[in-house]
């Protein structure tokens, strides 16, 4: 199912635009995985970076309250971990701090995707693109084009982790489980 999911998405002219409609396919279903560890393993098993990003992107926007019209960019991820909340409903019976455990582990997953789509080694870097135009781009050492949120400074995810860290104690009105600590020095 991967290699042909990214295979469909690498066959269209524009990527970009196979992979939204991809997205908007699968995303219904994402929605109704039961289990965590099943949603992990299909989330970390794709094959398509571009996919993945764009899967990741829709779970987020429906988890936010107010939705954002942002490019996917940094911006847009410092956005989600302001604005998002425990994404799924949870039939495996975990706890809220797992929920937003899973949250971050998800958002850790749309950064790294974004950044091999982005910013990644040469064959990489130039995934919107379709596999002539790559090619082209490649040869011609072409720097990717990045979007205009993602010039953003160390003050800006100090302030949105600590806004996220208020946000979590407010909701779960007890210390930190390790593992949130953990996965929020990663993602910083």
């Amino acid at each position: 199912l991967q290699r042909m999911l990214s295979i469909a998405v690498e066959v269209d002219k524009s990527p970009n635009c196979s992979s939204c409609k991809i997205a908007d396919v699968i995303f219904p279903f994402i929605l109704n995985i039961p289990l965590r560890s099943q949603r992990e393993a299909f989330l970390n098993t794709m094959e398509s970076q571009l996919l993945r990003c764009k899967l990741l992107e829709l779970l987020f926007q429906h988890s936010c309250d107010v939705p954002t019209t942002l490019p996917l960019s940094l911006a847009k991820i410092l956005y989600f971990l302001s604005h998002s909340s425990v994404l799924l409903q949870y039939q495996d019976g975990t706890t809220t701090w797992q929920g937003w455990d899973e949250m971050l582990q998800y958002l850790s997953l749309l950064l790294l995707s974004y950044q091999n789509v982005i910013l990644a080694f040469p064959l990489a870097e130039h995934l919107r693109s379709s596999l002539n135009d790559r090619m082209d781009l490649i040869i011609q050492k072409a720097k990717p084009k990045l979007q205009d949120g993602d010039d953003i400074s160390h003050l800006d995810i100090q302030l949105k982790i600590e806004d996220f860290i208020s946000r979590m104690q407010e909701v779960l009105g007890q210390p930190f489980p390790l593992q949130i600590m953990e996965k929020l020095c990663m993602l910083r």
